[in-house]
Formats: structure tokens, sequence, C-alpha cells
């Protein structure tokens, strides 16, 4: 029997390889900066183009390399950072297992010009699927510029698993924002298909999150810090009363790398008990500061899950310190003066003379006395129609309340019974319970209903049905409202503008990442319209669907819940009689668009088991 198990070409391997360290382009853009920063770059250019499909482009101004060193650079496991295998419990920079730009290499054609700081020639290669075109010297800028162009355009079975381009772009973004969090002292730049999305210039932490996430994340920081012979913990947690359900920023990094760590994430958690509602979540940027000997970075090809020694003593200190810095802010409130907005207030002078206008004059009529009788001293007054305006009040109340047609169709249950007992409201009470539930009569026994749920269904059903025919009204603002979005909400509203305009929205592009609300859906008075449409984005955001009715059903849906009427109001009676009769208009009356049971029915029977 002849030999079955051979070696793989290096070809191949590196293609296998690939796929655990390159996984999509935001892996290229992580991999190619954090290279650029190991080389002690100071700027760094990222260009991209179509989501890093066609191109992704990193520029540095760091060390560079020599001839040799560019081309054993895309050998694998070819590294300048491990000479022996007690040099990987002392690491202090990012890649250093020798895989990424072969992998790179094997799945994408990647040119590389680099040249030497102070030498006279630098040196151009290009690599097509781990094949070495050509090298030559070239005059290029000192440090490195990897251009990874087509990436898996031998790989047709990679290529068409990725998403689309908003998608990865979404992602880049997010490799991009962890790398520029962790190098503050490090000046970045993003460019998307020749647009510039974000442009960081080096500075301090504080400042570096506020240019990522906008200057409201300035007053929403609380600093974080605590020292101990096993860790140094600094950085930063949300205010509690910033936290919210959804988009809340969380990051880990440890020796300047990011990580995931859900033990440490539960103790963040746990610090907030008490002081948030509960399915909210704080923010927080929070780094720690090891011994590399006592944790392994090595557990997972991305380096994201890292593996402490001192886990539990690190999570009871991280526990102490959010604590104590929670209890602090607590006690004293801080107040954040913005400088440039401050207005300079003149110190009063008695000695300096009025202007030529002088003093501002009353005149006082001091013969007028309010109690006299006589008319002719009483200001005159408009005659008003007291009459007319309670007919008219009374005509609009009898508008409001249902017509009682509603009623005439018979809606079945679905044994095919039929619902009502008449066809009239007046033979189908209704009361409220706990200012929660209504309880009406129906044919076979008394039904339950949740408010706050039979509403959600109503409107969701409204706003579907406006949406899809391009007919909601829109009721422009007096004062439009100024929203500040991040480079992933910004990236992913396009896609969302023509459905948020049929639903009542008018949104216009004010530039550098800021947009005015200028009209909302009627019926938002008292409503947050920032805050819900960041939660619209952010849905969209975690969805990641391109479905176009998966899409007008979570904008109506969050509609219908920012607007439904919450548990605990009292209603009147016609507005209790107009809700019921809104819901069992409803095509589907008996769950909520997210699933949830509307109304219960108990019939005869039950009760007259519990009754006994």
């Amino acid at each position: 029997m002849s030999d079955i198990i051979h070696l793989l070409p290096d070809s191949i391997a590196n293609q296998i390889a690939a796929g655990e360290v390159i996984q999509r382009p935001a892996s290229v853009v992580k991999e190619l900066v954090e290279n650029a920063i190991d080389a002690g770059a100071t700027q760094i250019q990222v260009r991209i183009k179509e989501a890093g499909k066609t191109l992704v482009q990193v520029a540095d101004n760091g060390k560079g390399m020599s001839e040799a060193d560019a081309r054993m650079a895309f050998e694998r496991h070819a590294t300048s950072k491990i000479a022996q295998a007690e040099d990987l419990f002392a690491l202090h920079t990012m890649g250093f297992r020798g895989e990424a730009l072969a992998s790179i290499a094997a799945v994408a054609q990647v040119e590389l010009r680099t040249r030497e700081q102070g030498a006279e020639w630098g040196t151009k290669l290009e690599i097509d699927g781990s094949e070495l075109q050509y090298i030559e010297a070239d005059t290029c800028a000192e440090g490195s510029m990897f251009s990874v162009k087509n990436l898996f355009f031998n790989v047709p079975a990679r290529r068409k698993f990725l998403k689309s381009n908003e998608t990865e772009f979404r992602n880049i973004l997010n490799e991009f924002e962890r790398v520029a969090l962790v190098n503050p002292s490090v000046a970045l730049s993003l460019y998307h298909n020749d647009t510039e999305i974000l442009n960081l210039p080096e500075s301090g932490l504080r400042q570096r999150i506020i240019s990522i996430y906008g200057k409201n994340q300035n007053q929403k920081l609380l600093s974080l810090e605590a020292t101990s012979s096993l860790v140094s913990i600094t950085g930063f947690v949300g205010r509690p009363d910033a936290a919210k359900k959804r988009g809340a920023l969380q990051y880990f990094f440890v020796n300047g790398r990011f990580m995931k760590h859900p033990y440490f994430h539960k103790a963040v958690m746990q610090a907030y008990e008490q002081l948030i509602p509960a399915g909210e979540m704080p923010s927080y940027f929070i780094y720690f500061q090891v011994d590399p000997a006592t944790i392994d970075v090595n557990i997972h090809p991305t380096k994201t899950e890292i593996k402490f020694e001192n886990e539990q003593p690190i999570r009871q200190i991280l526990l102490a310190a959010i604590r104590e810095t929670l209890a602090k802010s607590s006690a004293i409130p801080t107040i954040d003066f913005n400088l440039e907005d401050m207005i300079d207030i003149p110190v009063y002078n008695p000695e300096r003379q009025m202007g030529s206008s002088g003093a501002p004059q009353v005149q006082v009529h001091k013969e007028y006395n309010p109690f006299h009788s006589d008319s002719s001293e009483r200001a005159a007054r408009p005659a008003f129609d007291w009459a007319e305006l309670y007919q008219s009040f009374e005509a609009e109340r009898s508008a409001a309340i249902p017509d009682e047609k509603v009623f005439e169709k018979p809606i079945l249950m679905p044994e095919g019974k039929s619902l009502f007992q008449a066809s009239t409201p007046a033979a189908m009470p209704c009361f409220q319970y706990k200012n929660r539930y209504l309880l009406t009569t129906l044919k076979s026994g008394l039904a339950v209903i949740d408010q706050h749920r039979a509403h959600l269904r109503i409107l969701f059903d409204q706003y579907q049905q406006s949406i899809r025919q391009h007919k909601a009204a829109s009721q422009q603002m007096l004062f439009p409202a100024r929203v500040e979005l991040t480079p992933a909400e910004e990236a992913a509203l396009p896609a969302l503008l023509d459905d948020l305009g049929y639903s009542g929205f008018d949104i216009s592009n004010l530039g550098g990442g800021s947009y005015s609300i200028n009209g909302v859906p009627v019926g938002m008075e008292g409503i947050d319209c920032v805050e819900l449409l960041k939660d619209i984005i952010q849905k969209a955001i975690e969805t990641d669907s391109k479905a176009q009715d998966e899409m007008v059903n979570m904008i109506a849906f969050s509609l219908a819940s920012a607007q439904a009427i919450p548990d605990g109001k009292a209603l009147s009676a016609e507005e209790m009689d107009h809700l019921l009769a809104s819901l069992f208009l409803c095509p589907e009356m008996h769950l909520t668009p997210d699933g949830k049971t509307i109304y219960t029915l108990l019939t005869d029977e039950e009760l007259g088991k519990r009754l006994g």
C-alpha cells in the first residue's frame, strides 16, 4: 500500500493559516496598523476602497526595512520579536508569531515600498498569492507603505462570504478605533473611497476618546485609577445616568492590547448594581498594565482572548476601584465648564456714566384703580364668545370617540368564535386594573388586556403601513435638534435615511458627523428624538440586515415602543374604548411584534372552577 500522508506546499499552508488570521478586510487593517506601531511610527495613514475588498493601504513613518528584511517579512513564522521560547512571556509588542504578512500575501496581491531611516534608497516588491513577482530599489519615503489589493482574489469561496460594504466598513472602523484608543500618542487618519472618515492628531487619552466618539462623551466619563503590586488600572467609566440599553462603549485593554474578558465585564456590571435600571449598560474604557509573564496572549488566533494568572484578585481590585469612583462622583457633583463658550461679564462700575439713551423710564398711571366699578377706567378687553368655545370643544371631543361602525364587523377568535357579545361599545363595559390592564367581557369569558402591548401593536401596524406607503406625516420642529454620530453610526445611517424619511423624520447632514433633526413623526411630543434616532441606528448595526422588510419593521417597532402608552397611566373611558376598537381591527391582535402576549382570556368554565 502506497503512502498517503504528505507535506502541504507552502502556498496552500499559508492559505489555510490565512483562514485563522485574516478573516475579513478588518483583519488586514488591524495587522498592518499594529505592525506600523511596533515599527515606532508616530503617523499612520490608512486608505481603503470598497470596504477593503479592493484596496487596503497603510503608510507609516516608522523605521522601515532593508531589502533583506522586506523579503524575509513575508515568510511564515519570520519575526523580529522572538529569539527563544522565553521571549513569549516578555512581550510588549503586538504581532509576534510572524503569520500576518505571510497570510495576507497568500490571499491577496501585496505591494510593499519601504526605506530605512537615513537610507539613500528604499525597496519595492510585489507578491501575488505568496509568489514573489519582483523586487527592486525604489525612491520612496522613509517608513513603510503596504498596499493590499483584491483580497481573497484566489480564494473565491472566502470572498463570496464577505458581508456588504457597509458591514465590512463598520468592522474596519471597530478595529481602527481599538488601535487608536490604546495609542493616543500616535497620529492616525482613515480614508474610505478618498473621503476622510477620521483624523486623530496626537493627544491625551481623554481627548482621543472625545475625538472618536464626540464631545458629549466628556461629561459622561469618570476617571478610574488603581495601583497594586499585581496590576495598574487606569481609564474611564461612564456616569450611571449615561447608561443606555444599546450602543454602550465597552473596551478592555491589557498592556496596550484590546481584549474581551466576560469575567471582568461581570465585575463592572456588579459595580453598577442598584445604580442603573435593569437592561441598561454603562460605557467604560479600562486599561490594565500587568507583568507580561503573568498573562498568556497566545490562546486565540486573533489574540483578543487573554488568560490571566491572577484573575480573581485583579477582578476584586477592579470592582473596588469602580465602586470608589462611582461613590466619589455621587458625593461630589462635578460641573464641566467649556472655556471656549464662556461669556465675559463686565464688572459693574457705579462711576461709569450711562449712555446717551439713559436709564429706562416707567410710566405709572397713579389714578388707576383696578377695583373701581367705573368701566371707563378699565382697560378695554375684546369680547369673547364662551358659548362658541364650549361648542367647539364638545365637537372635538365627540370626534375623538370611536365610531360605533368599527364594531359592526365581527372579529373571529382562532377557534372561529365571535369575539364580541354585541355590536356596540355600550354592551362591552371596560375597566382599568392597576393602571396597566384593561378588563372587558367577551362572548366566551373575561379578557385581560395589557394596555402598553396593545398600543404597541396598534402603533407598529400604523407606522409599518405608513412607511411602506410613503404616507407618514412629519411635524417640523421649532428648534431643530442636533445629533452627533460616531463614525460607525454615520456609516450605518445612509441605509436608513429613506425609511426614516418615510416614517416622518426630516434629517439633514451638517458635516463632520453632525446631523440636524428638523422634523419628527407626528405624535412624538415629549420624546427625546436624538436618543430615539441613535437607538434606531444601533439596532440597525446590531441586526446587520439589508432586507427591506426587516429594516421597515425595525424602524416601526422603535417608533411604536417610544410612543406606546406606558404602564401606570390612567385612561379615560373614551380612551379605553378607542384602544380596544383599534386593537381588534389589527390583522395580528394576539401578539406584539416581538412575540409577547397582548391579552389572555378567562373562560366562563375557568372562572367557575376557580370559584368552586
